[in-house]
């Protein structure tokens, strides 16, 4: 089985490389070039949001047969000039678009790239990593404008991609995965807000995670689960 793993040198998707890669032949795909000799793993460099990197990427993979597995583990919360909005006056137009390029557009143009290389004879899956709080239904607190939209309009994506994969690889699942609250960088700042054993580390994250992928069939596309298998309402 291939695997291929975009957002690969971030604290989840390291965690997806090294689970995978024990058992399975893995492309793992970041911005920065990776300097470690002991992963089995086949390293790439690519910038999603380039479109020549994935042009030429994507010819690559498909030189070498279907991918079985692809999976995006990267996001966006904080960082420099960068906060969750608490309320309508911290909206910004540039901190908006840069969430939603790196949540919503990015995983958008693997779906673009990647999502024709899924085997049409045999189960696949795409998935990508959602959240709890892009459920419009399950919005009960309000805030982090951008976060919210960006996940929620990657569920869209992952719906309306899912309906046209289905039509050539009836077989497919096409799948948001929601990972809970991990210790990563992403979430140090929120920490505090955690209950008790609800943080987990990446690799425990990512271990319920890959048992969600791989029980997914073509009757799960279109739709959003958490770790623990349960559905996230859209």
């Amino acid at each position: 089985m291939r695997v291929l793993i975009f957002g690969a040198s971030g604290a989840i998707g390291r965690a997806f490389v090294q689970s995978y890669e024990q058992d399975h032949d893995v492309i793992a795909v970041s911005r920065t070039v990776h300097d470690d000799t002991t992963s089995p793993a086949q390293w790439r460099r690519a910038d999603m949001l380039n479109s020549d990197d994935m042009t030429a990427l994507a010819q690559s993979i498909k030189e070498q047969g279907t991918v079985d597995r692809i999976i995006v583990a990267s996001g966006i919360l904080h960082g420099e000039g960068l906060r969750p909005e608490k309320a309508l006056r911290d909206l910004d137009v540039a901190a908006f678009e840069r969430v939603l390029a790196v949540n919503t557009y990015a995983p958008a143009m693997v779906m673009k790239h990647f999502l024709p290389l899924l085997p049409r004879d045999k189960a696949g899956v795409f998935a990508a990593l959602s959240a709890r709080v892009g459920s419009i239904s399950d919005n009960h607190l309000g805030g982090w404008y951008a976060y919210r939209a960006s996940k929620a309009a990657l569920n869209m994506m992952i719906k309306t991609a899912a309906i046209e994969v289905a039509r050539k690889h009836p077989l497919a699942a096409v799948v948001g995965l929601h990972p809970g609250t991990v210790d990563s960088t992403l979430s140090r700042p929120f920490q505090g807000h955690v209950p008790e054993g609800k943080l987990f580390h990446p690799d425990h994250s990512v271990a319920q995670m890959r048992d969600v992928i791989e029980s997914r069939t073509a009757d799960h596309t279109g739709r959003c689960f958490a770790y623990d298998g349960t559905e996230i309402a859209p």
